[in-house]
């Protein structure tokens, strides 16, 4: 039987994109099927590694901070963002997040992964395309 379950983010795991994240809803804590939402929190100056997530959807709530995410086929697309801002992200779509200070950027990050890292592909190729 299904119930209702409640998560205080006590753990952190390191992502393939090359951050840290504190985890939240997912396959490994609550047993879902369809989604995972986690906290991120990027520090000034912090970059993720050229990405995207395969076959999977990405929403973003940015809780503070301002934050910078190159995307497209070849990261030729620049989307700012800020606190209050609502960010979507197709599944399959490249893109590269970084923070560019000067202080740290906090969010809050659903994807249509319940297990969050497994369909992290990461795309060496695109990253010296962003400056």
């Amino acid at each position: 039987m299904s119930e209702c379950r409640k998560v205080r983010p006590a753990e952190r795991y390191a992502g393939k994109q090359g951050f840290t994240y504190d985890a939240g809803i997912a396959r490994e804590s609550v047993g879902s099927t369809g989604i995972c939402m986690h906290l991120l929190t990027i520090p000034a100056g912090g970059r993720a590694r050229a990405h995207k997530h395969a076959t999977h959807e990405t929403a973003i709530y940015q809780l503070s901070g301002r934050s910078v995410m190159y995307w497209g086929e070849r990261l030729q697309h620049r989307l700012e963002a800020e606190a209050g801002d609502l960010i979507y992200i197709p599944a399959d779509m490249p893109h590269l997040p970084f923070n560019p200070g000067p202080g740290p950027c906090t969010a809050v990050i659903a994807r249509t992964d319940p297990s969050e890292q497994e369909s992290v592909v990461l795309l060496p190729d695109l990253e010296a395309l962003v400056p």
